[in-house]
């Protein structure tokens, strides 16, 4: 079984639409570490280049501007499932102009660039690419009747523009946690793992700001819970800091509000165990799930940077609506 050495999936550091569904009277508690593999929908420039060509260097792409975080979604009328199609088609021009389409945020843009020739003689557009994205993170939560999930608590974003990345197709694996780099303050810690690529647990079907979703292809076990609201008060996280074990911690919910995307609340790990091993909250833990009184309340999404102690949570009701999971059972 072929092994991938992985580090956390931070803020970065999809998207079919489910239909809307009722949700079974329970659902399954996760706190299970996860690998998480997106091919994104296009082409994502990282970075702009430099093409050093017989008559000094140059950037193509800059020149006819295209930027960092902008998505390249066709080339020559092509559309792009991988950086390798936009090299062969670049390559194929011998030198003509190759037109892009682009998407840039919500705008579709269309730009023609001119290929430069290198030194080692290849046409070259001077842009850093990237077609997958790859990391860890904790599911929080597993419909029985459906097999749908959530996971995460927030998108899988691009560090450039901060939008949550469409997914072409993706897949979450197991994994096993190897080693922790815990937090401190002005600093995030992160859980390193190993993904094992052949063990694949479901799909990636949907990345939104709550969170990617999508659907188990075996059980991943836990406990079953109803589903509740977030209150002041103590509270239990369920994570993965240590090989394949799910392990419960204890945090106090300190806050409960509302803003315009939705219900959360800030929260402090108050489990000494916790805070022994990671300091906190560190990256890899987003998604785990938190429980009050026996009912699954909601997920650990972020960690404050000036204290790795404290962070965010986002509330069950949020993930179910964004997994198009019906909620009348969930007042």
């Amino acid at each position: 079984m072929k092994k991938w050495i992985m580090t956390a999936l931070g803020s970065l550091l999809l998207a079919a639409v489910f239909p809307t569904t009722a949700f079974a009277q329970e659902l399954i508690v996760g706190g299970q570490a996860v690998g998480i593999r997106i091919r994104t929908e296009g082409v994502l420039v990282v970075e702009l280049g430099q093409v050093e060509t017989a008559e000094g260097a140059r950037s193509p792409g800059a020149d006819a501007g295209i930027r960092e975080g902008d998505r390249i979604l066709e080339a020559n009328g092509r559309r792009l499932h991988g950086a390798a199609e936009l090299i062969e088609a670049v390559s194929e021009t011998g030198g003509a102009p190759v037109e892009l389409r682009l998407c840039r945020g919500a705008e579709r843009l269309t730009r023609s660039v001119t290929p430069a020739l290198s030194r080692e003689g290849q046409w070259m557009l001077g842009l850093w690419l990237r077609d997958a994205i790859a990391g860890i993170g904790t599911v929080t939560f597993c419909d029985p009747e459906t097999g749908v999930y959530g996971a995460l608590g927030h998108s899988i974003s691009e560090e450039t523009g901060g939008d949550a990345v469409p997914v072409e197709e993706g897949s979450i694996t197991e994994t096993e946690i190897f080693s922790i780099a815990p937090g401190s303050a002005g600093t995030p810690g992160a859980l390193n793992g190993s993904l094992s690529e052949g063990a694949v647990l479901g799909s990636v079907e949907r990345n939104s700001a709550y969170g990617i979703y999508g659907t188990l292809e075996r059980s991943l076990g836990g406990q079953a819970a109803q589903v509740g609201r977030f209150r002041p008060g103590p509270a239990t996280i369920f994570a993965t800091v240590e090989g394949r074990e799910v392990r419960q911690f204890e945090v106090r919910i300190d806050k409960v509000y509302r803003d315009s995307s939705g219900e959360h609340a800030t929260l402090t790990v108050t489990d000494p165990a916790l805070r022994e091993l990671t300091g906190g909250i560190v990256q890899g833990m987003s998604g785990s799930p938190i429980l009050q009184d026996g009912e699954l309340v909601g997920a650990v999404t972020h960690v404050f940077v000036s204290d790795p102690s404290r962070g965010y949570g986002l509330s069950i009701q949020d993930m179910l609506q964004a997994a198009g999971i019906e909620q009348e059972q969930a007042a």
